[in-house]
């Protein structure tokens, strides 16, 4: 299958596209720059790199971007800078994943593309109505004030939930919710729940960037995995 992967040369993105290759999958990655990235991936004969700053593409570029694609991936998000949070874009995520899906549906695909959001567990599943303690609503609506990318991420799925819904003949979609996100050079032991299991605020657990990395390229490449949990937003944490 060719995957379409946003924000792959991202901490978290380059995992992915190793991930996707090492199960046999083509990679078609949007980059800012080629030459920040490895040899290793401008010689794969796997890998087509695509040097373009996403949302200043126009929709026939980004429908040229979208084909022959059975997959997208998005590792978007803001940098961790005082332009990366509170300049421009605001809607990153959001425009990214609302432009990318209308691109794909132009091509009328036989069979739904699959939609995999790298989300965060700062972000409720409004459809499983979870709760949150007093204390955790009080931060999280600070951080909405205060921080735009944690709005930007919470409309990107709520984008996919209320627009493409359930049972869409043309995209499903996956909203995968890390928490505390750490690094590590292998993949280790994870598991997946549909809500959260500790506070993501005061109780916070763990979940390596490489680990979200497997998790996303098994969701595409794993049929039962991925009926599993399409149209739903699980949360990932290291065992």
């Amino acid at each position: 299958m060719k995957v379409l992967v946003v924000g792959g040369s991202g901490a978290t993105g380059t995992h992915l596209v190793d991930r996707l290759l090492a199960l046999g999958h083509q990679v078609r990655a949007v980059v800012r720059s080629k030459t920040a990235l490895t040899a290793t991936w401008q010689d794969h004969p796997q890998v087509e790199l695509v040097e373009a700053t996403l949302l200043d593409m126009s929709d026939p570029e980004l429908q040229a971007l979208t084909q022959d694609c059975g997959a997208i991936a998005s590792c978007l998000g803001h940098r961790l800078s005082f332009k990366g949070m509170y300049g421009k874009p605001r809607r990153l995520v959001t425009d990214a994943v609302r432009r990318l899906c209308q691109a794909a549906m132009v091509h009328n695909p036989k069979n739904p593309i699959k939609f995999v959001l790298m989300n965060t567990l700062g972000n409720r599943n409004r459809d499983l109505a979870e709760k949150r303690t007093l204390g955790e609503h009080l931060v999280i609506g600070l951080l909405r004030l205060l921080l735009p990318p944690h709005v930007d991420n919470e409309q990107a799925a709520d984008w996919l939930r209320t627009q493409i819904g359930q049972g869409h003949n043309q995209i499903q979609w996956v909203a995968v919710r890390p928490d505390n996100l750490i690094n590590a050079d292998t993949v280790s032991s994870y598991e997946l729940f549909a809500s959260p299991t500790r506070s993501p605020l005061f109780n916070a657990g763990q979940t390596s960037r490489i680990n979200v990395g497997d998790c996303m390229a098994r969701l595409i490449h794993e049929d039962v995995l991925w009926q599993q949990w399409q149209g739903q937003m699980p949360v990932v944490y290291n065992s």
